[in-house]
């Protein structure tokens, strides 16, 4: 017996040993693959994409390029190797046990990609050599958040602050850590690369602002990168990406609508066929009452591409857009605020805005050997915007504090309280019709060599642009609400003539840390020509219309330097710095006065610092933060009318500082514990400090304040953005979006109390929820989406300008559906 029971004792112990053999001979059978990816030029690689065409395991290079999958099971594979910018690679490995395949590989440049300007370049290792804050919104973002205006994508991006005024985002009020953001001004936005602002140099105001609806992604970056493009180098570039030509048949359609009339419908179909690759997609939305605003957008976008050679492309891009709306400048009295019945009110019935824009381009991309390239744009746009705005007077009172007579030419309609001084708005017969015309025309080359000096990289650029642009102006006064023709007031023809260069170099001086340094050169050359208007005889006093020709001109010149450090301790890990000039030129009809004097307003010009780091803590999470310092030896102050100023004359504002930190965090979930719902967290914040940092002393009553250590308006202290987004296996998803906007001021002297015209005060913090649900049925290629913004119907003030309270959106919902094919 006791026999037996060793002898089973015996059997179970070789079975265990055989067992653990064969489990260590099965490890030992497992296989590597290993390698390297470079450029054609021997650059190593960082951040490329290497997996499996089954998409069981997926790596990416390290700073040296390199990679290395363990474990593998023995077979063969076909290995996919991936960076934005070069041609995809593939590759049959057979994985032999003990033993290591060694996969050297060399990627070369995608010279068939579409030709445009891009600010991030389409690299594996752009974003991780980009010495500053960097965002990247991609089309899958876009889509999630379900945006009714492009406002509702950008406040996702840290230091970002946006005024909505209609609601709408027709016309985008944007600022970068602190700057104005009245017509986004301060900010250079583009559209594949192309400026988009009324005249880039003389009037950079944003009337027309590109549909997000039709967007496959924005870049934005605010360092010291910015050099690369301007004028304007002060709050940041800020690029809106169009859909590009797919490699094969693809296209979409997409129809929503909702309460108050809204309707929208986005339609778009591309494909390539022998080599010649193109893409078309139509936009049309409108509605009858979107808060208080009716309008009716057309908006139409063709993109070409097609090789000119074995090394060379060509591209080719026009849009046509047409809007018309009742915007105005007319907000409320702080008396029809309180009232709390006319938020929604459209005040002046007859005010009527129209634009229409037509642009057309031309890219050519020629990669003259695999170390350098060429790139050269043209470009031409024209951009007429009429806008009739009915007249209006404010009520005062008399001594006794009695109701002033009502004006002449009142047209029997009032709003608000007129027993309060400045409570009531007396609207008048007549309109100011502000028509104006803007031609735009540029050209600019970009060169870029990637060489090494001894064993050190660099990649070196140098280029420039000519741009021409002519803005015609006229005021034409009608004698009725509704009038859009009657008697020329003003006519005046302003010309600029812009110019720059620039030479820009990165040195990675080790794999892990780079330097980029650069200088541009801006020129720019205006004319202000008085043709028609008002003006008073100096002997008699009177004043009379006259045609004449008052010329007058000046010249801005200025040397905009930057550099930036960039430090990569692994594969995960971006730290950088830097430091540039900021730069934007005044306004043409601000820097000379309608009697042809010019104002001597000096170019806005500052230091920006900043100094940050890009990481993933893990697999799933991601971070960004950024500390950042913007020293103003001349911040222009904005009294145009869009401001809530005068109308012109702006004026040296003297110094400003700017100082705060910045900082975003996502975290998918999903990948973090291996699910296959997607839960993704995105949270950004942004604290900024702006102040006026000299003496300027300005009127409040008898007295002159010293506004030195005051809030620069429209300037909030702290904002805060999340997201929370789920998605399931089933196709059913999921979106919240919270937003918090601080405390701000609408103007130098801080004030804190509303005023009765509605003009200035305080704005209070507030937050907003929006929500959005989306089914998608797989065997129908087709989603189902609704979409609610403040859904918590949160009544709160975003602005003060151009004339009275603005408040904004209330509760909206939207029903959406979208068919792809």
């Amino acid at each position: 017996m006791k026999t037996h029971i060793q002898l089973k004792n015996i059997l179970a112990i070789i079975l265990l040993i055989s067992a653990f053999t064969t489990s260590v001979n099965s490890l030992a059978q497992n296989g590597t693959i290993s390698g390297n990816v470079k450029t054609e030029t021997g650059i190593a690689m960082i951040g490329v994409l290497v997996s499996d065409s089954l998409h069981t395991w997926q790596v990416y290079t390290d700073v040296n390029g390199n990679f290395k999958i363990e474990n593998l099971t023995l077979k063969s594979y076909t290995v996919l190797v991936s960076a934005n910018g070069f041609e995809k690679a593939s590759y049959k490995v057979d994985v032999s046990a003990n033993q290591a395949t060694q996969l050297d590989i060399v990627l070369e440049l995608d010279i068939h990609e579409m030709p445009q300007i891009t600010v991030i370049e389409k690299r594996s290792d752009a974003l991780y050599k980009i010495p500053g804050s960097v965002k990247l919104i991609s089309h899958t973002d876009i889509i999630n958040i379900d945006a009714v205006n492009g406002n509702e994508v950008l406040r996702k991006i840290p230091g970002v602050h946006l005024v909505d005024e209609e609601g709408a985002g027709l016309r985008m009020n944007l600022s970068i850590r602190g700057t104005d953001p009245d017509r986004s001004r301060s900010v250079l936005v583009l559209e594949d690369g192309i400026p988009v602002a009324l005249a880039p140099y003389g009037e950079p105001e944003l009337y027309y602002t590109p549909s997000m609806d039709r967007m496959s992604g924005v870049e934005v970056v605010k360092g010291s990168g910015s050099i690369l493009f301007g004028p304007q180098t002060i709050g940041g570039v800020i690029n809106f990406l169009t859909m590009d030509p797919p490699a094969k048949e693809s296209g979409s359609v997409l129809v929503r609508g909702g309460q108050g009339g809204y309707y929208s419908l986005m339609a778009g179909y591309g494909n390539t066929i022998n080599k010649t690759g193109f893409y078309f997609s139509l936009l049309h939305k409108q509605a009858d009452n979107f808060g208080a605003l009716n309008f009716n957008v057309t908006d139409f976008t063709g993109k070409v591409k097609f090789p000119t050679g074995d090394n060379s492309a060509l591209g080719l891009k026009f849009g046509i857009y047409n809007e018309t709306s009742n915007s105005t400048y007319v907000g409320m009295t702080l008396p029809m605020y309180n009232a709390g019945i006319y938020d929604q009110t459209n005040i002046p019935a007859d005010d009527l805005l129209a634009i229409q824009r037509y642009s057309a381009s031309a890219t050519h991309s020629w990669f003259i050997n695999s170390k350098s390239s060429l790139k050269t744009t043209i470009y031409a746009y024209n951009t007429v915007r009429n806008w009739r705005r009915q007249n209006f007077t404010l009520s005062t009172l008399d001594s006794t504090g009695a109701a002033n007579p009502l004006p002449s030419d009142w047209s029997g309609v009032t709003w608000g309280d007129s027993t309060v001084e400045n409570g009531a708005l007396y609207m008048r017969k007549g309109t100011g019709n502000r028509n104006r015309q803007f031609d735009v025309a540029g050209a600019e080359t970009k060169y870029q060599l990637r060489f090494k000096l001894g064993n050190i990289s660099n990649e070196f650029n140098i280029g420039g642009r000519l741009l021409f642009e002519r803005a015609y102006e006229q005021r034409i006064n009608g004698a009725k609400p509704d009038a859009s023709t009657g008697t020329l007031k003003e006519y005046e023809i302003r010309t600029g003539y812009g110019s720059s260069a620039y030479i820009h170099n990165r040195t990675d001086i080790t794999s892990k840390f780079s330097a980029t340094y650069g200088v541009r050169f801006e020129n720019f050359n205006y004319r202000r020509e008085i043709l028609y208007g008002e003006f008073t005889n100096p002997v008699t006093g009177v004043k009379k219309m006259i045609d004449t020709s008052i010329v007058a001109g000046s010249l801005t010149q200025e040397f905009i330097p930057g550099i930036g450090l960039t430090f990569i301790p692994n594969k995960n890990t971006t730290i950088f710095g830097g430091v540039h000039r900021g730069f934007a030129p005044p306004r043409i009809k601000d820097a000379i006065s309608a009697s042809g004097v010019p104002y001597e307003l000096d170019a806005e010009l500052s230091w920006n610092y900043e100094l940050g780091a890009r990481t993933t803590f893990a697999k799933g999470i991601e971070m960004e933060a950024t500390l950042f310092y913007m020293d103003f030896s001349n911040q222009i102050i904005p009294v145009s009318e869009s401001s809530g100023g005068t109308g012109a004359g702006l004026v040296n504002g003297g110094r400003t500082e700017h100082y705060g930190a910045e900082a975003a965090i996502q975290v998918n979930f999903h990948e973090f514990f291996k699910t296959k719902e997607k839960i993704m967290l995105s949270v950004n914040t942004t604290y900024v400090n702006a102040t006026f940092s000299s003496d300027r002393f300005l009127s409040e009553g008898d007295d002159l304040i010293n506004v030195n250590g005051n809030k620069v308006p429209y300037s909030p202290e702290f904002i805060f953005n999340s997201v929370l987004r789920y998605e399931s296996n089933i196709g059913l998803g999921t979106q919240i979006n919270f937003s918090y906007v601080g405390k701000q001021y609408s103007d130098a002297l801080n004030t804190t109390e509303m005023s009765n015209d509605g003009l200035t005060g305080v704005i209070p913090a507030y937050k907003l929820i929006d929500v959005m649900v989306k089914y998608n049925l797989k065997k129908i290629n087709t989603t189902f989406s609704i979409s609610g913004i403040n859904i918590t119907d949160e009544r709160f003030i975003v602005s003060y300008r151009p004339q009275g309270i603005r408040v904004g959106m209330p509760r909206f919902v939207i029903f959406g559906v979208k068919y792809e094919f």
